[in-house]
């Protein structure tokens, strides 16, 4: 794995490469342990929510129940007091993305300036994500929160909605993910510790955030913030090779997911239907994403999708469009920055 030392590149420790083949890419990895009740506990934090404000009759606001429902995604590698830690601290973070982002959109920002956020979003996120030790790492899920609501017709008079929403679905998220330790009274785990903040994380995330969102914008695409989430996507792993191939996962996994969108997207289903089809993606999602991400992605892409359906409904072309084309763009993105890296380690 690449340290980011000098040390790293001496004649007995040469650099890694970014080569991978098609064997890496259909690997499966060993089922990780209470994989089952990590997808159970995810899926029910998204659609009590959902369902909620369905039956509220207020659809729009299920874009904000949905990243606060996202809190549930942390710490399935902890249990106890250190999963309820982390899974505040994410919650914290998504919500306020997802305030920020209905500011940005009530403000009426042009889509450089949800950009130029973004990539701030992307630099703190990542601060915080070293700093605190989240699982998953990283700031993907809160540029795509922010990306998101951002993009969405907002008045200033939903900014507290926003909070509102997203706070009532990550509290919800919180105390599903952590009833069971109370009741079984899970042995406690030791607190991590916490690490410095300061290190080259961020800025390569704010880099690949950055031109991939510059890119997307200035060719017109109307989803600029998925280029931006495929660029950071490959970045939450640790290790250039390991990277790569999260990018290779991303580009492979997203196409042959728009295969299995369309014919979810033509359905044209009502809400509450659209909802338990989601919450059924999400469910298979958390039980393959350990295994293997590409294989994930066939279910993530539907899911992604559809969830922008409840707020507004979206032409199936352009969406399935939008989303491989911009998914191709973040991901190259982020090899070209991988392949930079590693030329410069090699010469070192």
């Amino acid at each position: 794995m690449w340290t980011g030392d000098r040390r790293a590149t001496s004649p007995t420790s040469r650099p890694p490469t970014l080569d991978f083949g098609v064997r890496d890419l259909v690997r499966l990895n060993p089922v990780p342990a209470g994989s089952h009740r990590v997808a159970i506990r995810a899926g029910l934090s998204v659609a009590v929510p959902l369902l909620t404000v369905i039956a509220l009759d207020r659809t729009p606001w299920a874009v904000y129940a949905a990243f606060g429902a996202f809190t549930s995604l942390y710490g399935r590698n902890r249990v106890h007091v250190p999963r309820a830690v982390m899974q505040a601290s994410a919650g914290v973070a998504l919500v306020t993305c997802v305030v920020l982002g209905a500011a940005v959109s009530a403000s009426g920002a042009g889509p450089w300036t949800r950009v130029l956020v973004a990539v701030a979003v992307a630099g703190a996120g990542s601060m915080v994500s070293t700093v605190l030790d989240w699982h998953p790492p990283g700031p993907l899920f809160l540029i795509f929160a922010f990306g998101t609501v951002a993009a969405t017709h907002a008045s200033w008079s939903d900014v507290p909605v926003a909070l509102a929403v997203s706070a009532a679905s990550a509290a919800f998220a919180l105390v599903v993910g952590n009833v069971g330790a109370v009741v079984a009274r899970i042995a406690r785990q030791p607190h991590a510790a916490l690490v410095s903040p300061w290190s080259p994380d961020p800025l390569r995330y704010m880099v690949a955030v950055g031109v991939a969102g510059a890119v997307a914008t200035s060719a017109g695409l109307g989803h600029s913030w998925w280029a931006m989430v495929a660029a950071a996507a490959p970045l939450s792993v640790r290790g250039r090779a390991h990277q790569a191939l999260r990018a290779g996962h991303r580009i492979a996994g997203t196409i042959l997911g728009l295969l299995t969108s369309i014919p979810l997207l033509l359905l044209g289903l009502d809400p509450v239907p659209l909802v338990l089809v989601v919450v059924a993606l999400q469910i298979v999602t958390e039980l393959l994403v350990g295994r293997n991400y590409g294989l994930a992605l066939l279910f993530i892409t539907p899911m992604a999708l559809l969830m922008g359906q409840l707020g507004a409904s979206q032409s199936a072309p352009d969406l399935v469009l939008d989303r491989g084309v911009e998914t191709v763009i973040g991901a190259v993105v982020a090899i070209a920055l991988l392949a930079m890296e590693n030329r410069r380690a090699h010469q070192w």
